[in-house]
């Protein structure tokens, strides 16, 4: 299984969670020292031993019979050899094998260690100055609160540095053991090796386990080199900006809170590992101390049935705001937050803001379709496609023009003034743009975990799935962009971009993570994986493309399926501009747009109205519009004159609802 990764993302928010993946590391470093320890311990031994093995040995031989001489004296010479051998062996072996292993274990793991106790140091100090602050009392002169405030950002920020750095050294010293730790041995290996006798039928069947650890050895130096930059580069990032990188989390909202507990008519403040989550509305607590990094008590958690903030002039503590459980009505619990901005943020986890969703508009893929076409017309043969980039400022002028629809249809694509590898970059630009990835955020680490199946026919099965409940409109532009990269692999002898190369360039733009993180990088090569898989699957995966054709005066449709997709469900609708009608599907560049035919009174066929219930929330921006929240439930539902726009009633007004925005009930 290995390790688990450390985010630098964890250091601020310091839950026991990764207390416990640091123990587990530190634990792996002690069992390190401990095992360098031991082998130094032996092979001194063995040097020793072999110092102690005396030069007659090798010349106990003494020809009795002149017949005898000759043979011998030949032998002798090369037994003269073997001893030249065994005596650079041994004075190698130190300087090949202990020296090494002693310099790596007083170095990098001495250095560790140094780092903990720092770290421990400041962790207790933190904590400390924390308690003491919030103990302070509100009706403390505001001076006096701002200094106390400043005293404690200071305190926060050193023990935030110092707790990044150890995670640094830490995962340093794990990544640096995998080839210093290995590399004295296989040196040292090598010259007992070529000692012996038999050593040449020895480094022969040894010489292709050698051969490939080398190899490994020298391609885990390299990554270690390439990737420690990276990670330096996040953490100085951390050190800058840590309230732009924050950790993603299965939970709504985490971290620690100060409980009031009355016991006996006395009030005290207990501090607590709390953990939300917006869904279920289960808040969990569990008692933990940071300094000495183990739980005190059980878990429990609770229904949340309300959260109100606490005004500071009914309590003496400041960052204070009551709960209420479902199961014990009428019974506030106070709770105290770590911060004005960290109570804000509980705040706003309870109340349930709703996200804000991205999405692919008509413009984005007739540019696409345009560039394709240009594409495959022009320069399908050309080397490097897609991996040569363009010049930025070529690219920025191309997506400008076409991205216009009032100068969409001047760009001609067919003359010398765009070259092709303008027209790769835009494409690669426009999937960058996006506000979220074309395979989305949601299911990012699903394709990830398909890409890490061993069974290929599973890894396929799976990434197919996964397709499938993608958004509609991400699902046609993935149809689109797949089947035209398997065109350009199709010509790779020509390109020399096969499919593992387009792979490489197209893996991090269609699958880039939500945030930068360790992990994120180290799954760099599975996004390249699944962009591989739907390029070679691409028709097997049976992406669901249709055209959709209108007929207004009988207000009838035909949907003319491309594919034929067995058990497919359509995805949930996703908000659209209000005023930008639905895509029409995938016809072509040059066919008409669809007629509207949503109107209430053109078709006696116009469905009869419903009850709806928002999914998102809205403002208005015209007087004609309602604003709601989601979960809104409106009446007497039914198409409006406006393509895209339903007309519905809330709260005795009647007004326009983007129709992607509700769904029937």
């Amino acid at each position: 299984m290995g390790l688990p990764a450390l985010e630098f993302s964890d250091c601020y928010l310091d839950s026991p969670q990764f207390r416990d993946r640091l123990k587990s590391h530190e634990l792996e470093l002690d069992k390190t020292n401990k095992f360098i320890k031991e082998l130094i311990k032996d092979g001194k031994a063995l040097i020793q031993a072999l110092k102690s093995k005396s030069s007659i040995f090798l010349w106990g031989f003494k020809p009795d019979t002149h017949d005898l001489a000759g043979s011998l004296q030949e032998f002798a010479g090369v037994l003269q050899n073997l001893e030249d051998e065994r005596t650079r062996m041994i004075e190698n072996a130190d300087d090949v094998l202990i020296t090494p292993l002693e310099r790596f274990r007083k170095e990098q793991i001495g250095a560790a260690k140094e780092a903990k106790k720092k770290y421990d140091k400041e962790t207790e100090k933190y904590c400390g100055v924390l308690e003491k602050h919030l103990s302070l009392s509100a009706k403390k002169k505001e001076s006096h609160l701002h200094e106390a405030d400043s005293q404690v950002d200071s305190v926060r920020q050193h023990f935030y540095e110092v707790s990044l750095e150890y995670v640094f050294k830490v995962q340093e010293v794990q990544e640096r053991k995998m080839f210093e730790f290995v590399e004295p041995l296989l040196a040292f290996l090598q010259g007992l090796f070529t000692y012996y006798h038999h050593g040449y039928e020895l480094a022969k069947d040894f010489n292709h386990f050698k051969t490939d650890l080398t190899i490994s050895i020298q391609n885990t130096r390299n990554r270690f080199e390439s990737t420690r930059s990276e990670v330096e580069s996040l953490m100085k990032k951390m050190k800058e900006n840590p309230h732009e990188h924050k950790s993603i989390s299965p939970h709504t909202m985490e971290g620690y809170l100060f409980i009031q507990e009355k016991r006996s008519f006395v009030s005290t403040w207990v501090k607590y590992y709390c953990t939300y989550q917006r869904d279920s509305k289960r808040l969990s607590m569990v008692l933990f101390d940071q300094k000495s990094g183990g739980k005190i008590g059980e878990e429990e958690s609770f229904i949340l049935k309300s959260c109100t903030r606490r005004k500071t002039d009914s309590i003496e503590k400041r960052f204070c705001f009551d709960v209420e459980a479902v199961d014990r009505p009428g019974v506030m619990i106070t709770m105290q937050a770590l911060s004005e901005e960290d109570r804000r943020l509980w705040m706003e986890a309870m109340d349930g803001r709703e996200p804000v969703l991205a999405q692919l508009d008509v413009i984005g893929f007739n540019v696409i379709k345009k560039f394709i076409y240009a594409v495959e017309t022009r320069g399908i043969d050309e080397q490097g496609l897609y991996r040569i980039v363009g010049v930025n400022s070529r690219v920025q002028k191309l997506l400008s023009l076409a991205m216009d629809p009032k100068t969409f249809a001047d760009v001609e694509l067919d003359s010398s003034e765009w070259e092709i590898k303008t027209i790769t970059s835009s494409i690669k630009h426009y999937l960058r743009m996006l506000p979220a990835p074309l395979m989305t955020y949601q299911y990012q680490r699903s394709f990830i975990k398909a890409a890490k199946l061993d069974n290929p026919e599973a890894r396929v099965a799976e990434i197919h799935s996964i397709v499938h409940r993608l958004p509609e409109k991400n699902k046609q532009m993935l149809e689109l962009l797949m089947k035209h990269l398997a065109n350009v692999a199709s010509h790779h002898q020509q390109n020399l971009m096969t499919v593992a190369n387009l792979g490489v360039v197209f893996g991090p733009t269609l699958l880039r993570p939500q945030e930068e993180t360790v992990a994120a990088i180290m799954d760099i090569k599975f996004q390249n994986i699944v962009v591989e898989i739907l390029i070679e699957n691409h028709d097997t995966l049976c992406l669901f493309v249709c055209a959709l054709v209108t007929q207004c005066s009988v207000c009838v449709c035909v949907c003319v399926c491309m594919y034929v997709c067995v058990n497919h469900s359509p995805a949930s609708p996703s908000p659209t501009s209000p005023r930008s009608p639905s895509w029409p599907m995938f016809s072509a560049p040059s066919s008409p747009q669809p007629a509207s035919c949503t109107s209430s009174e053109s078709s006696p066929l116009s469905p009869p109205p419903r009850k709806a219930r928002a999914l998102y929330a809205c403002k208005a921006e015209h007087d004609s519009e309602l604003s709601f929240i989601a979960g809104t439930i409106f009446e007497n539902v039914h198409p409006s004159r406006e393509p895209g726009w339903l007309e519905g009633t809330l709260d005795g007004r009647t007004g326009l609802i983007p129709e992607n925005y509700v769904e029937f009930m």
